[in-house]
C-alpha cells in the first residue's frame, strides 16, 4: 500500500468503532473520535492533511535517522509533504471509493479481490507516478526514467512486503477501533521507506 492507504480504508470501513466504550476509555480516545468525525464530514481534506503529516514526519525521520544529514533539506521535505497532501490523500480517497463500488462481493472473497486489485494493479502504477512526479518537482525531470528503472520495482516489492502482511494481521486480529491507529503507525514506516528510495542517489551505469 501507499502512505496512509490502509488507514483511510480502515477509517472508511469502521469509523464507528472509535466511539465505543465509556468512562475513562471514552475520554482517552476522544481525540480519535473527533478525528474520525471530521473524516466522515470532510473526507478529502482530512485524508489530504493526514497524508501530508505522515509524509512530513516520514521524510524528517529519513533525513535525520537514516541519511543522518548535518542540516535538513527543507525543499525536499516541502515537496515530499506537498505530494502527500495534493496527490496521495485525494487519489487514495477516490480510488477506494471506486474500488468499493467496483467490488461488491461480500465477506472474505470481496476483501481478497480488493486486496489483489489494490496491491497488484493500483499500487505499482501509483508508486511509479509518485516517484516520477517527485523527481520532476525537485527539478530533475531528466532523472525520472533512470529513477524508475533503479527504484520502482524495489519500492513496489517493499510495499508488498510491508502492507500485505499488515493488512491481513490488522483486519484479522486488531480490534476495529484500533485499526486506524495501527495503520497510521505502519503508514509512517512506509513513508520513511518511500522517502529513502525516492531520494536515493541514482547510480551511474
Amino acid at each position: 500500500m501507499l502512505p496512509a492507504e490502509t488507514a483511510h480504508a480502515a477509517a472508511d470501513g469502521g469509523s464507528d468503532g472509535w466511539s465505543s466504550g465509556g468512562g475513562d476509555g471514552g475520554e482517552k480516545w476522544s481525540f480519535l473520535s473527533w478525528y474520525l468525525a471530521l473524516l466522515g464530514k470532510y473526507p478529502v481534506p482530512v485524508k489530504a492533511l493526514t497524508s501530508a503529516i505522515l509524509t512530513l514526519i516520514g521524510d524528517l525521520i529519513c533525513q535525520l535517522v537514516i541519511d543522518q544529514v548535518q542540516s535538513l533539506d527543507f525543499k525536499r521535505t516541502f515537496i515530499f509533504t506537498f505530494l502527500g497532501f495534493a496527490l496521495v490523500g485525494p487519489t487514495l480517497h477516490f480510488w477506494y471509493l471506486y474500488l468499493s463500488k467496483l467490488v461488491t462481493l461480500p465477506g472474505a472473497s470481496g476483501a481478497l479481490l480488493r486486496l489483489v486489485l489494490d496491491q497488484f494493479l493500483f499500487s505499482p502504477i501509483f508508486i511509479g507516478v509518485f516517484l516520477s512526479t517527485l523527481v520532476t518537482l525537485e527539478g530533475r525531470p531528466s532523472q525520472a526514467v533512470p529513477k524508475l528503472k533503479q527504484e520502482w520495482f524495489s519500492a513496489v516489492l517493499a510495499n508488498w512486503q510491508l502492507w500485505i502482511p499488515f493488512q491481513f494481521l490488522n483486519f484479522r486480529f486488531v480490534p476495529q477501533q484500533f485499526q486506524v491507529l495501527a495503520a497510521n503507525v505502519v503508514a509512517l514506516v512506509w513513508n520513511v521507506i518511500l522517502s529513502f528510495k525516492a531520494h536515493k542517489e541514482i547510480l551511474p551505469k
